[in-house]
């Protein structure tokens, strides 16, 4: 039919795509390292819960947390591991060489090139300093450079303050919300969608790499320039 021809002509690259894998990536001031907590669950629990004892970062997570031990987080995520499709990775502070947090590519769809960054569990000492947004983007340039995806997903509760002004932070555009999505812990999730797209990331890309230059911190280590400006899409 001709009409199927006129669409396959729309994309020059239809895919499938390939599956995230679980690679190292190394950055200035991180690596990401695939999770295995066989060998890191006792350093990673160890900087999790130091600065945050009443697990405030699992506060909006549906269905996980708060612990009431090291082996109760474990075996909480070896059974969301065993059940849902992810890849997951946890990052390590050069300046450190700590262990300092998680996070996952979740709703992996390398048919559609579609791959959805979350369950972000950066605890205080983490956030809004260079290793968490170099993080951040070592994972959205593995997705959006090296594998070429079409488009990367940033989910969450419309209540999540911290995790909208993130997103919106780190060069996400605001989609809109779905109401009455889900029920976690008894009460109402309304979700907040936002995206980066693939003609978005080359301009995003140079904006991370300019506010990560050591050259846009002084001698303090205060930022000369805001990721905002930086990568601020026309």
């Amino acid at each position: 039919m001709s009409w199927i021809n006129d669409l396959a002509k729309q994309l020059s690259n239809a895919g499938p795509w390939q599956r995230p894998a679980a690679v190292t990536l190394t950055g200035r001031y991180c690596s990401l390292e695939p999770l295995d907590l066989s060998k890191q669950a006792d350093e990673l629990w160890s900087e999790m819960v130091r600065l945050d004892p009443e697990f405030n970062q699992w506060k909006y997570l549906a269905g996980m947390g708060p612990f009431e031990n090291q082996q109760a987080w474990v075996d909480s995520w070896t059974q969301f591991d065993a059940t849902t499709d992810n890849q997951t990775f946890a990052v390590r502070v050069h300046e450190t060489d700590k262990l300092t947090g998680q996070f996952s590519l979740l709703r992996l769809r390398p048919k559609h090139g579609s791959a959805e960054v979350g369950f972000v569990r950066f605890p205080p000492q983490m956030s809004r300093t260079t290793a968490s947004t170099e993080a951040q983007y070592l994972l959205a340039d593995y997705i959006l450079g090296t594998l070429g995806y079409r488009r990367y997903e940033w989910k969450c509760d419309d209540q999540n303050q911290p995790s909208m002004l993130a997103a919106k932070r780190l060069g996400f555009t605001y989609e809109g919300t779905f109401r009455n999505d889900l029920v976690v812990r008894g009460r109402n999730r309304d979700t907040a969608w936002w995206s980066i797209i693939d003609s978005e990331w080359p301009i995003l890309k140079a904006g991370y790499q300019r506010w990560l230059s050591p050259a846009n911190f002084d001698e303090n280590g205060c930022q000369q320039t805001r990721l905002e400006e930086c990568c601020a899409l026309p």
